[in-house]
């Protein structure tokens, strides 16, 4: 999601877009953020039986798949893009968000989209 600003409204928002029931949700690791640390999200948190786990105090290596997530992001999608309005960026980064998901190949995948790679790995499960 994104929002005018990096706050507990922006991460509750993400929240309620989330596809799966919440309650199958074990793990919540951030970083130490004050948008993650407050009582909007502990009480979602709580809630719906989520554990929370942080990274340590300083380290941004514990955390490193969302850090990297992000350059990506940031990379690929962020750099020399202006957007008119918060809509413009919202419906941009959605249609960012399906292409990355269903059409980027990533080597640490095999060369498969996620999407590709999540079938591939229900296929051997199932």
């Amino acid at each position: 999601n994104s929002g005018p600003n990096k706050d507990a409204e922006l991460v509750k928002k993400a929240f309620s877009t989330v596809q799966t029931n919440l309650s199958q949700i074990k793990i919540f690791h951030t970083d130490r953020g004050n948008e993650f640390r407050n009582k909007i999200i502990d009480e979602i948190l709580e809630v719906f039986e989520i554990e929370r786990s942080l990274s340590m105090k300083g380290c941004p290596y514990d955390n490193a798949v969302a850090e990297a997530t992000y350059k990506v992001i940031k990379t690929e999608f962020v750099n020399h893009q202006i957007f008119e309005t918060q809509e413009q960026l919202g419906y941009e980064f959605a249609d960012y968000v399906n292409w990355y998901n269903n059409h980027r190949i990533h080597s640490s995948l095999g060369y498969l989209s996620p999407v590709e790679y999540r079938q591939n790995t229900l296929k051997k499960v199932v």
